[in-house]
């Protein structure tokens, strides 16, 4: 996936004159340091004066050129939400769906009136569990509002298999990023924890609990979920897909499990799957001992907590504003919260984001635009394969099938031709935690609807006006939306083939069609089944290659005495460097080199 990195800017050198004819002035040499040595940091050397000029805004944890478009992006999509209700539209219309969530979801008064009562049902089944039995009925409702109570669930291409969609549970149930903040011993980790402790304490006295029992049952969930996150896996052992890939039949798994009765799961959620994909098998052993040794009272604080902590963007400012307080300021350093209305977009977006999709790529995303990048592809594409041909490492055999999957490979650019229909999904003016439990529940049952029919490999996991994008390795597939080409500030006609090589070319397709052969991506053939199409020898000299990355990132210092863990981010290491080469190549290939030259003078 797309990065918020500068990797544009390593063209920086070929653009000089195009720029200038195009947009009277050069984005990119604008924003060097030559105080710097492009040899002793090229990073600093191509972007210091853009870091020096552009101060993180205090309700960001980062900034870069890619906040810059999302910022943009987000204007765009504020004129077409107002202009909804402005429209009147029919009820059950996209346009009105549009106007009505966004209604709710900008009313603040309502949303103070009402306050924590939007959860008082749920809050009711909690406080009659009388037995296991209940907290199963409970995490399965739980999961078909998004809440990752007790574990993950979601429908997915099968690994094995990519044209057959399989069930998969994978570890979950934390209320903390991963398993390292529970038992980090560095002083920020036992910050975070200690932060946590009283965040969840405060949080449950604003649903009602006494406050001198908050403490204690913030504790309880707290061990709670360290049990779950002592059998959880590791960042980098999660990357592994043939270690996270574990098919059981129901009576395997009723065999896994003897106190978690899966039989009310599953009825709770009517479904009836052949094979369930276990991403952990011994996380989910440990719910059992969970199960036998934790007390009704401390489940029933868990599963409110999993609530309100999900839902508290919905709900009153007192439990909105801590709900921030410990995951804006505490665990990303952010200062101050964003305006009300960019959380709503964020809100409408994950709820019927291609509801905006279809209005945004009338305005600002068209057939000129779409075959620009769709070329653009087929142009790194071939330079990928020239880069295939010529690895003085690699077998003929290997390279034969990674030929063949990098020409099965396919893109998806800009906007989908067909665009999900969200008409009965029930949006209304109740109220806007009302309007988010609907749209959580639509998508969770629309997930559901895929098991035991074919694979849709037109479907886009993201919208047009995300910038982002994705390699998906069950497909053999990059999907590019058309936020991802946007430049802050300009039209796309206003860019040069130099600038938009290094911004598109380099660090997003070049990027994302490297992932089909990064660590991970490697291990799908080209038809997205988990399968090991390369010979041994040359395994092994992917790997010693990947331990070389591995090293040079481990030893990068991110923070005081925090290091980027190189096994962790593997993936997108390998990306970024591949898709710089790809960029750079494919550029060159499209120009004349003697007029790149020139440029440079």
């Amino acid at each position: 996936m797309k990065k918020l990195s500068t990797i544009l800017l390593i063209i920086s050198m070929f653009s000089c004159s195009q720029n200038a004819k195009k947009v009277n002035r050069d984005i990119l040499l604008e924003n060097r340091d030559t105080t710097v040595l492009p040899g002793s940091d090229f990073f600093k050397y191509a972007n210091g004066n853009w870091i020096k000029n552009n101060k993180i805004p205090a309700e960001e944890s980062a900034w870069g050129i890619g906040n810059l478009v999302v910022d943009e992006i987000n204007l765009k999509l504020k004129t077409i939400c107002d202009n909804s209700i402005a429209q009147n539209a029919k009820k059950g219309s996209s346009v009105r769906m549009i106007a009505d969530y966004w209604k709710t979801a900008m009313d603040t008064i309502k949303t103070e009136l009402l306050g924590t009562t939007p959860l008082n049902d749920e809050f009711k089944r909690i406080d009659a569990i009388s037995n296991t039995n209940d907290i199963i009925k409970e995490v399965a409702r739980h999961h078909q509002f998004g809440v990752n109570s007790l574990m993950d669930i979601y429908v997915y291409n099968d690994l094995i298999n990519s044209d057959k969609m399989s069930l998969y549970l994978s570890q979950g149930g934390l209320g903390l990023p991963n398993r390292d903040y529970y038992f980090n011993n560095d002083e920020r980790s036992a910050n975070i924890r200690k932060e946590y402790l009283n965040h969840i304490a405060i949080m449950l006295e604003y649903v009602g609990e006494p406050k001198e029992t908050c403490i204690r049952s913030a504790e309880d969930i707290i061990a709670l979920e360290t049990i779950l996150a002592h059998k959880s896996r590791k960042l980098e052992d999660l990357r592994d897909p043939h270690a996270n890939y574990n098919p059981y039949s129901k009576t395997k798994l009723k065999e896994l499990n003897t106190m978690y009765n899966w039989d009310i799961w599953f009825s709770a959620l009517n479904i009836n799957p052949d094979t369930i994909i276990i991403g952990q098998p011994e996380f989910f052993k440990e719910i059992d001992q969970l199960f036998a040794k934790t007390n009704l009272t401390v489940w029933r604080n868990y599963l409110k907590w999993n609530l309100v902590h999900s839902l508290a963007s919905t709900l009153n400012k007192s439990i909105e504003k801590e709900n921030f307080r410990f995951y804006g300021q505490v665990l990303n350093g952010i200062e101050v919260q964003k305006p009300r209305w960019k959380r709503s977009i964020r809100a409408l977006e994950n709820a019927m984001g291609d509801n905006l999709g279809q209005e945004y790529v009338k305005l600002f995303f068209g057939e000129k635009e779409k075959k620009r990048y769709s070329d653009m592809v087929e142009n790194v594409r071939s330079t990928f394969s020239e880069h295939i041909a010529q690895l003085d490492w690699m077998t003929p055999e290997t390279k034969k099938k990674a030929q063949e999957k990098l020409k099965s490979m396919g893109k998806k650019v800009g906007y989908p031709d067909k665009w999900r229909d969200f008409s009965n999904m029930n949006i209304d003016t109740i109220s806007y935690f009302n309007n988010e439990l609907e749209a959580r529940k639509w998508w969770f049952n629309y997930s559901l609807n895929k098991l035991g029919k074919p694979v849709d490999r037109t479907e886009w996991n993201m919208t047009p006006q995300t910038y982002n994008a994705y390699y998906n390795p069950s497909n053999n597939e990059i999907a590019l939306p058309a936020a991802i080409f946007a430049v802050p500030g300009f039209k796309d006609e206003m860019l040069d083939e130099a600038l938009i090589y290094g911004y598109a070319g380099a660090s997003t397709i070049g990027h994302e069609i490297t992932h089909g052969f990064d660590d991970e991506g490697r291990k799908f053939d080209q038809f997205g089944n988990l399968q090991n199409w390369w010979t041994k020898d040359d395994e092994s000299k992917f790997k010693e290659k990947a331990d070389k990355l591995v090293a040079q990132f481990n030893n990068f210092v991110v923070l005081d005495s925090m290091h980027v863990n190189g096994k962790a981010t593997l993936g997108e290491n390998i990306a970024d460097l591949g898709g710089v080469v790809l960029g750079l190549d494919a550029f060159k290939k499209q120009n004349n080199s003697s007029k790149i030259r020139q440029s440079m003078v």
